[in-house]
């Protein structure tokens, strides 16, 4: 066992707070990973304020980590000491699958072991990347390109992933057009993913103070939703949209922008069900769909996809003692566009 330093939430009510507990010893087939980043995603918030239903306390957050090999195991193969290494969303999966499936593996619930608030094979609650170290088994950890800058390269491995994946599963390229709802912590990825995979890009978002920053980040167009000839302008417009946005939004309304046999793909989470009628899918035969991030093949496929067209996040570098600060201002949206943990500031802990 060894000993690691931490920040946690202790109920869900609570401010995180510094923590110690122990990580397991590493077996032959784990790596031991420094943690030097770790950004800071909404549905950490959500998990450690138990509002995604029962959670596991004291929780330690964190799905977006980036570190250097400390240590592997004697039958580990792909990574080194010293390697630049990434850590995403889980750590484990297909626990009691004679196969793992490579390529769907994130819909893997309930075999799916995350980075966490989960239980691994050992029945001992997981603990994410808000931690001077972690230990993670050879095939969920990750490679980062060598010419990304670490700490704006933390977000890739939730934000990246998430808008990564259904950009290349519904086709985003070449003549293709691509709405974004949302121009956020996951807006802001798929802005410059789906520029970066060729496709016309729209960024539809409520008022015009993110103008500049959309056409920056890659978009053709933008559009702002609280107009209402917005939707009249657009209507039957769009191959692809994706929405981003947790906010319960009349998903009829976007629907309607959506060219005959385009898909709407969701991959906010709003907090209640949202009402839809049946006219905007049945006259366009069109699709409304979700997207969970994307399996550890995927997503090794998507960082070597943004190593190739030096894609990161945007990003606003904190230090650990300032995370309660920075979850209130995620809620508000007040970051552009994602915040990332410097884990060197742990080390001022007693």
């Amino acid at each position: 066992m060894s000993l690691a330093k931490a920040y946690a939430a202790h109920a869900p009510k609570e401010p995180l707070k510094p923590f110690t507990f122990e990580r397991r010893e590493p077996n032959d087939d784990d790596v031991v990973i420094d943690i030097l980043f770790s950004g800071i995603c909404h549905s950490d918030i959500h998990q450690a304020r138990e509002e995604w239903g029962e959670a596991i306390f004291p929780m330690v957050p964190g799905h977006e980590i980036v570190g250097r090999v400390a240590k592997v195991g004697a039958k580990v193969t792909k990574f080194k000491e010293g390697d630049t290494v990434g850590v995403g969303c889980f750590v484990d999966s297909c626990i009691h699958c004679q196969t793992r499936d490579v390529d769907k593996e994130q819909y893997n619930f309930p075999e799916l072991v995350l980075t966490y608030n989960s239980l691994d094979r050992d029945g001992q609650p997981t603990q994410g990347g808000y931690s001077d170290h972690i230990v993670v088994k050879e095939g969920y950890v990750l490679s980062v390109p060598d010419n990304l800058p670490l700490d704006a390269a933390a977000p890739l491995l939730c934000a990246g992933i998430t808008l990564y994946s259904p950009l290349k599963h519904w086709q985003a390229g070449p003549g293709k057009k691509v709405a974004i709802i949302g121009l956020g912590g996951l807006g802001h990825m798929g802005v410059k993913i789906a520029h970066a995979l060729g496709a016309e890009v729209t960024v539809l978002s409520r008022g015009t103070a993110k103008q500049a920053d959309a056409s920056r980040l890659g978009a053709d167009h933008y559009h702002d939703t609280t107009d209402a000839q917005t939707f009249k302008t657009l209507a039957s417009t769009f191959d692809l949209i994706i929405n981003t946005v947790a906010a319960p939004i009349d998903w009829g309304a976007y629907l309607g922008l959506l060219k005959v046999d385009g898909t709407m793909v969701l991959v906010g989470i709003p907090d209640a069900p949202v009402p839809l009628h049946a006219f905007p899918l049945i006259l366009g035969r069109r699709s409304l769909a979700g997207s969970n991030i994307g399996s550890i093949k995927e997503t090794q496929e998507m960082l070597d996809f943004c190593g190739k067209h030096n894609i990161v996040s945007d990003i606003e570098l904190i230090n650990i003692q300032d995370i309660n600060e920075a979850y209130e201002r995620v809620i508000k949206s007040d970051v552009r566009y994602r915040f990332v943990i410097d884990m060197a500031s742990l080390k001022n802990e007693a």
